[in-house]
């Protein structure tokens, strides 16, 4: 008994340790990212995954789901992979729609990862992301940061 109590210890400081390795590595590379000098073809991604970051962590304030920093990050990660799959319809429908699905996808998967708030809430919260940067896609949100 003693013996399956403090392996199952062992097994959540385990697991409580990778948890922050993965939150830690994940927070460097989005910092590092935004550190690096910018050209014009890279403007829209880094504007993209910040929007996604400020977007997801609002919305997870707003609805209280999980943590700020993780869904900042989460949004950031989000904001990239709809900048990174976003294509243009004539009609902009399609375009909207496929950036709230990436959205909802990315967000949903990274909050998993991250063990981060509810998976609805994340999937709600991506897809809403996700519009909101295909509304402000092409737009220096900015001021010359292009």
């Amino acid at each position: 008994m003693m013996c399956s109590k403090l392996s199952l210890e062992i097994s959540t400081q385990q697991r409580s340790l990778q948890q922050v390795l993965l939150k830690s590595a994940i927070a460097a590379g989005a910092l590092a990212a935004m550190l690096l000098p910018v050209r014009p073809a890279e403007a829209q991604l880094v504007q993209d995954a910040l929007v996604g970051a400020g977007g997801n962590a609002v919305y997870g304030a707003v609805t209280g789901n999980g943590d700020l920093l993780e869904n900042a990050l989460s949004g950031a990660a989000t904001g990239a992979a709809v900048s990174a799959t976003h294509s243009e319809s004539r009609t902009g429908v399609g375009g909207v729609v496929q950036d709230a699905a990436v959205g909802a996808a990315t967000n949903t998967v990274t909050g998993v990862v991250l063990g981060n708030g509810s998976v609805t809430q994340n999937a709600i919260g991506g897809a809403a992301t996700g519009v909101l940067i295909n509304v402000t896609k092409d737009r220096d949100l900015f001021g010359g940061f292009r």
